[in-house]
């Protein structure tokens, strides 16, 4: 006689799950499609302080053969990722970092840091390559010595894929020839250690010159001591991928100064009193 309760109170659940069921049987199962395996071979696998291969040759603009140690030292390097006969992204790509290097203030491409562009097409030629470097330079007329300061890099596969690997960078070679990658600036310490990743196609000024201050460990531009103060207010936020002020270290810093006030004003209160 207690079944009977027993079954009527589970009921309600056993008919929820036999209509979860039904609705899962009905929903057609879709396979996964050829666009869906190629994004999945695309992203960023994260190697901060990984070291690139310095060992690696490639052949400039002009076509003369560069190793890349050479290239980065002598401050920091901001190392992109594209490919010259890219239709869409990476002409916009390009624009957008012509703009923000214009737009930050306080240090120059001519003298504080570096560019380097690498194609990831084997197939691509050094005349692909300073077409698209006497394209990019015209965006940057007030800047000086662009050959060296930007160089735009071709080299076989055999080095793209070492350098890539050695910075996370994963993309694949569509049915159709195109390269699917990822939009992003890899920010290198002068002896070509990776220092930070900023991602999108479009960067803030202010984002980019924390990541080549903070890449040169505050020893770059005319204001050394200013940086590290900088450095100290701002950390780079992965959640939001960029640099966030905090507000703890700002009011450390201006604690400080209101005690440094306050003890000088105190010095010379003294001094008259005694004179």
């Amino acid at each position: 006689m207690r079944r009977a309760p027993t079954l009527m109170r589970q009921f309600p659940a056993l008919a929820a799950s036999l209509l979860a069921l039904l609705v899962m049987a009905a929903i057609p199962a879709f396979p996964h499609t050829a666009e869906d395996e190629v994004l999945a071979g695309v992203g960023v696998d994260e190697k901060l302080g990984a070291q690139v291969p310095l060992n690696l040759t490639f052949r400039d603009q002009s076509g003369r053969s560069v190793r890349l140690g050479d290239l980065v030292s002598n401050g920091p390097v901001i190392l992109t990722l594209n490919y010259y006969s890219c239709p869409t992204l990476c002409p916009v790509f390009l624009r957008a970092l012509s703009k923000t290097v214009d737009g930050i203030k306080g240090l120059s491409l001519a003298s504080d840091y570096r560019i380097v562009t690498v194609s990831i097409d084997p197939d691509d030629t050094v005349g692909l390559a300073r077409s698209k470097a006497t394209e990019t330079y015209g965006m940057l007329p007030g800047v000086t010595g662009l050959p060296e300061r930007w160089p735009f890099l071709v080299g076989k596969q055999e080095a793209i894929s070492r350098l890539t690997q050695a910075v996370g960078f994963r993309y694949v070679r569509t049915k159709e020839g195109e390269f699917a990658h990822p939009s992003l600036l890899v920010i290198l310490t002068p002896n070509g250690r990776v220092s930070r990743y900023l991602y999108g196609v479009e960067q803030r000024p202010q984002d980019l010159k924390l990541a080549l201050i903070e890449a040169a460990g505050g020893k770059i531009g005319g204001a050394t001591i200013m940086n590290r103060v900088i450095l100290y207010c701002y950390h780079y936020d992965p959640a939001e991928r960029r640099y966030a002020l905090v507000a703890t270290n700002v009011m450390k810093i201006v604690g400080g100064a209101v005690l440094g006030l306050l003890g000088l004003l105190l010095f010379v209160l003294w001094k008259r009193e005694k004179t």
